[in-house]
């Protein structure tokens, strides 16, 4: 099933099924899978009309673009729920180099700073990139003290800091990712929980039930390990 596939599949399902007996959770898009040559406006319309709620966006630094994406999620009357970060891979918290960590504190205030004129509660965050340069412990402590310094601006905006667990090669079981949002001990960093990222060396249902309330957002995909092959998989 492909993108649009999908959306037409959304668009069938009867109004019934979105009834008040079920769950709180909300179903939400990444606008990224929206069609790419429309408009912000005809994008967030599109995802409202074939049921979706919310929308996720990305770090946007224009502010002329940031208007335009708040003025479309208003007319098409949804709200931007999260933003998804876009530094954190290109310039890690992690990286020993403070040129690169300046870069990534700049992206996430950006972030922050989109997450609280759109509305959205909050921003999701790769921590940490392990890799020959940078040794686990490095990630660890470095990661934490990067994190430390953006609470006071995620506090004052009242945004969350979500940790999303990916292939960075960096808090390896659900125990460890937990004890490493509590070190904060702040309500401001949570749990952003990817089911299919999990797939690969995990079962999401121990991740779901150790992070617990830990979790404030979900990722929603599909994997397979069909064919000695693991890859992610159009959603069926």
């Amino acid at each position: 099933m492909n993108r649009r596939e999908f959306l037409a599949l959304c668009a069938s399902w009867p109004a019934a099924s979105f009834g008040s007996a079920r769950l709180p959770i909300k179903k939400a898009l990444y606008i990224g899978m929206l069609p790419r040559d429309l408009s912000y406006a005809e994008r967030f319309k599109l995802a409202r009309d074939v049921g979706f709620e919310e929308i996720e966006c990305q770090t946007t630094p224009d502010r002329a673009t940031a208007e335009e994406i708040r003025k479309a999620a208003s007319s098409a009357g949804m709200r931007i729920h999260s933003v998804m970060n876009q530094a954190h891979w290109k310039f890690p918290l992690s990286s020993a180099d403070p040129a690169v960590v300046a870069e990534s504190l700049r992206g996430m205030e950006t972030s922050l700073e989109n997450a609280s004129f759109w509305g959205a509660d909050t921003v999701l965050l790769v921590p940490a990139v392990v890799n020959p340069e940078t040794s686990y412990a490095d990630a660890y402590r470095r990661s934490r003290e990067n994190i430390l310094k953006l609470l006071p601006l995620a506090q004052k905006l009242k945004v969350m800091i979500a940790i999303e667990n990916v292939w960075n090669r960096f808090l390896l079981s659900p125990l460890e990712f937990a004890g490493y949002i509590d070190s904060f001990r702040s309500p401001w960093v949570q749990a952003y929980f990817d089911v299919g990222n999990i797939a690969l060396y995990g079962y999401p249902q121990d991740w779901i039930r150790i992070l617990d309330k830990r979790i404030v957002k979900i990722h929603l995909k599909d994997f397979s390990f069909r064919k000695n092959v693991a890859a992610f998989v159009p959603l069926r």
